[in-house]
């Protein structure tokens, strides 16, 4: 039961941040800076990328990705739910929502509401950024953004507020999905980023590995592998997760994957809309 719970949570929010996550992360002022969109790339619009989720041997969710441009910014929504008899066990209802600027890729906020089983939660994490930060070399120090989370447990009926520094631009976990899309992807060629995670920043590597095919529902797709890795955040020294970005001009996430010590999940597309 509880390795079952914790698969279909990491389902829910797999690189969405954990209140519960590690309390560790590098000081804001040292994190690395946000790379900017790759010149002549376009986020996806108006579209729905439906995942299933596979738990072991069979299907524990499904999980949806919305976005929407409004303005400058994209804004992204998200929705896990488990299915079938995963529901009798335990149920999971969760839904997301982000936004970020394209032209910068810097995050705007992230707001959660989940369902678990008798846990229901409501989040908002708003993201004011700091003045751009100084070009390498300069004497000048960044000016920090600020992050403002407030929370309210509604079976407890009980509110936390909490206020923190984060570097002048970051990126939230649920953004951070479609920022790395936008980005290059060259194989052998790492970049980092900062995640604004938990009250905390978190620095992030991504492993731009290999090019490999990947079947999944929605088709067979030549796909670039990408793997993040980190000194803290829900998954440190668990396990490992990996993200399928399609070979193309559009870098659609395809495939997730997460390996961890109770067993493995993976998010197949099943379809783009």
């Amino acid at each position: 039961m509880q390795s079952l719970r914790k698969a279909l949570l990491l389902a829910a929010c797999l690189l969405v941040s954990s209140a519960r996550a590690q309390k560790e992360g590098v000081p804001p002022a040292s994190a690395p800076p946000v790379i900017p969109p790759m010149q002549g790339y376009s986020f996806p619009q108006h579209q729905t990328l439906t995942f299933a989720v596979d738990w072991r041997v069979f299907t524990a969710g499904s999980v949806t990705f919305q976005l929407d441009q409004q303005g400058p910014l994209m804004k992204v929504g998200a929705t896990a739910d488990t299915v079938g008899a995963t529901n009798m066990i335990y149920q999971v209802i969760d839904r997301f929502q982000s936004s970020f600027n394209m032209a910068t890729g810097c995050s705007a906020g992230f707001s959660k509401q989940t369902q678990e089983g008798r846990r229901k939660v409501s989040s908002d994490l708003v993201f004011t950024p700091g003045a751009t930060a100084p070009a390498p070399g300069s004497s000048s120090t960044p000016v920090l953004g600020t992050q403002s989370l407030n929370e309210r447990n509604l079976v407890k009926n009980t509110t936390k507020h909490q206020e923190g520094q984060i570097p002048a631009c970051a990126i939230d976990s649920l953004s951070g999905i479609f920022y790395v899309g936008s980005q290059k992807l060259t194989v052998g060629q790492d970049f980092k980023l900062p995640l604004a995670d938990a009250m905390r920043t978190v620095a992030v590597t991504m492993k731009v590995e290999a090019r490999e095919d990947v079947k999944t529902p929605a088709g067979t797709f030549s796909a670039i592998r990408v793997q993040p890795t980190a000194d803290a955040g829900v998954v440190k020294n668990r396990g490992t997760i990996t993200i399928w970005y399609s070979d193309d001009a559009r870098h659609l996430p395809v495939q997730i994957r997460a390996k961890l010590l109770w067993g493995t999940i993976t998010f197949h597309l099943q379809s783009v809309s």
